[in-house]
C-alpha cells in the first residue's frame, strides 16, 4: 500500500516514516508541505496522512484540491472543533489527535486498506450499481417535526420564483433541500446547476459563474460558458456563499440585478434568467459587520431564510437514514442485506453528530463493509473512538482559548481577532466551556 506523508515537524514527519516502514506491506513516502505533495501525488498513491496546520497551504485546503480522489486520515496536534467537523465533510474518516501510539495509526490504516479491498474486488466482479450523491432525492428523509416545519416553508416558497437562503451546519443536507425545492418548481425539467464557493480557487471562480471568451487568458483556447449561462431557466445553486470573495459580489448583485452576465474577455451581455437559491453555515450578520460580505447582496438572496436544524435535533431520522443508507450499499457491494442491532442503533441516536448526515452516511458505508457478520454491531461504527476525538478536540480548543485570553489580558476582541473568531461567536465557547474571566 502505497502512503504519503505530509507534515512540516521534520521529527514527526522521519518518526513516521521509520515506524511504519517496519511494515512490509506499507511503502512510504513522505513530503514536507502541501504544495510539495501535490505537484508529486499520482494514481499510485492510496492512501494520504496529512497534518492540518502548515505553512502555506493547511491540510484542510489541501485535501480540498485532491477532491476525494484519495482515502485520508489526519494527524494533528492543534486543531479546533471546527476543523474536525471540515475535515469529515471532506470524507476523512480517522482524526488522531498527537500524540497518538503508532498502533493506532496502523490499525486506522488498515481499515481504509480493507475498504479499498472490498471496493477493488466488487469493481473487478463487475458487481455495481449506480451510488445516488449526497444531494439525491434518495436521501431525502424527513420524518421529524423539526424537518417538517421546514419543509411547509419550502414547499410554499418552492412554487414561486423567490430567492432562497438555506442556513445550517455543514452536512445537513441543504444541496439536498436546494434540489428538492427545484424539483417542486416549475423549473423541474430545466437545469439545476450547484457551484460551491468555498471548492475553487479565487482566481477561478469568476470564469467559472460567468464564463470566458477565446483569448481572454493564457489557458482560454477557446470559448466557454459559465454556470449562470447554464442554468438558464432553471435553478442555480451556490453553496457557502459566505466564501465568496468580496470583489466577486459587486458583480453577482448586478447579475441577479440586470439577469444579464458578461463573459470575461468580452464586453458583449448575455441575458439569463433562472431562479436563485444559496446555502451558508456562516454567519454572514457578522461578515457584513466586518464588510466581508455585501449587505444588498445579502438582502437580494435571502428573500425567504430557512434554517435547517442539526441532525442531533432531528433524531427521528437517523435510523430510517442509516437503513437507507445500509441497503445502498449492500446493493453496491452485493453483500446480503445486514441488519443493524439494536445496541448499535441506540450508539447511533445518542451519538452527537457533529458532522450531521454526511457524517452519518460515512459512518453506515464504512460499517457495512468493515462487518464480518450480517448484523452491524457496535463496535463496527467506532463511535466511541470518535466521540473521544470530538471530545479531545474541544479540550484543545478550550485550553488555546484560555491561553490566548490570559495572553491578552482578558481583552475580548484583541482575543477573538487572534482566534480568528467574532467576538460573538467567542462569548458564546467561552460560555460554553464555562471559562472565567
Amino acid at each position: 500500500m502505497k502512503i504519503a506523508i505530509i507534515e512540516d515537524d521534520i521529527n514527526m514527519r522521519k518518526g513516521l516514516e521509520i515506524a511504519l516502514s517496519e511494515y512490509p506491506e506499507f511503502q512510504i513516502i513522505s513530503f514536507k508541505n502541501a504544495k510539495d505533495a501535490l505537484k508529486k501525488l499520482d494514481d499510485s498513491y492510496e492512501l494520504i496522512v496529512t497534518d492540518i496546520n502548515m505553512p502555506g497551504m493547511d491540510g484542510i485546503e489541501f485535501l480540498e484540491h485532491l477532491n476525494g480522489k484519495y482515502e485520508a486520515i489526519i494527524i494533528t496536534g492543534n486543531a479546533t472543533l471546527n476543523k474536525a467537523v471540515e475535515s469529515i465533510r471532506l470524507g476523512v474518516k480517522d482524526f488522531l489527535i498527537k500524540p497518538f501510539e503508532i498502533e493506532t495509526l496502523v490499525q486506522a490504516i488498515k481499515r481504509s486498506a480493507k475498504v479499498q479491498k472490498v471496493q477493488s474486488e466488487q469493481q473487478q466482479n463487475h458487481i455495481t450499481a449506480t451510488k445516488k450523491e449526497e444531494g439525491s432525492a434518495g436521501n431525502f428523509i424527513a420524518v421529524s417535526p423539526a424537518f417538517e416545519k421546514v419543509l411547509k416553508i419550502v414547499s410554499k416558497a418552492a412554487t414561486t420564483d423567490a430567492s432562497i437562503l438555506l442556513l445550517g451546519e455543514s452536512g445537513v443536507g441543504k444541496e439536498v433541500l436546494a434540489q428538492h425545492i427545484h424539483q417542486s418548481s416549475t423549473r423541474a425539467k430545466a437545469p439545476f446547476i450547484a457551484i460551491n464557493m468555498a471548492a475553487i480557487p479565487d482566481n477561478l471562480l469568476e470564469s467559472e459563474l460567468f464564463g470566458y471568451e477565446k483569448g481572454a487568458f493564457t489557458d482560454a483556447t477557446e470559448g466557454r460558458a459559465g454556470k449562470f449561462e447554464a442554468a438558464n431557466g432553471g435553478t442555480i445553486f451556490l453553496d457557502e456563499i459566505g466564501e465568496m470573495p468580496l470583489a466577486l459580489q459587486a458583480k453577482i448583485l448586478r447579475v441577479l440585478q440586470e439577469k444579464e452576465v458578461v463573459r470575461l474577455g468580452s464586453s458583449k451581455p448575455i441575458k439569463v434568467e433562472f431562479r436563485i437559491v444559496s446555502a451558508t453555515n456562516a454567519n454572514i450578520q457578522e461578515k457584513i459587520k466586518r464588510q466581508e460580505f455585501r449587505e444588498d447582496l445579502f438582502f437580494r438572496l435571502q428573500t425567504i431564510p430557512v434554517n435547517i436544524p442539526p441532525l442531533r435535533e432531528r433524531k427521528e431520522e437517523i435510523i430510517p437514514i442509516c437503513e437507507w443508507k445500509l441497503s445502498e450499499v449492500c446493493e453496491q457491494y452485493g453483500f446480503p442485506l445486514k441488519k443493524i442491532s439494536q445496541k448499535a442503533q441506540t450508539d447511533l441516536l445518542n451519538y452527537a453528530w457533529y458532522g450531521n448526515i454526511r457524517e452519518l452516511l460515512s459512518v453506515i458505508e464504512r460499517a457495512v463493509i468493515l462487518s464480518e457478520n450480517t448484523e452491524i454491531l457496535s463496535e463496527d461504527l467506532f463511535l466511541n473512538s470518535r466521540e473521544g476525538k470530538g471530545e479531545r478536540v474541544e479540550d484543545l480548543e478550550k485550553d488555546l482559548i484560555i491561553e490566548v485570553l490570559a495572553a491578552v489580558n482578558n481583552e475580548l476582541d484583541k482575543a477573538a481577532k487572534m482566534l480568528s473568531l467574532s467576538e460573538k461567536a467567542l462569548q458564546e465557547k467561552i460560555q460554553k466551556y464555562k471559562i472565567h474571566i
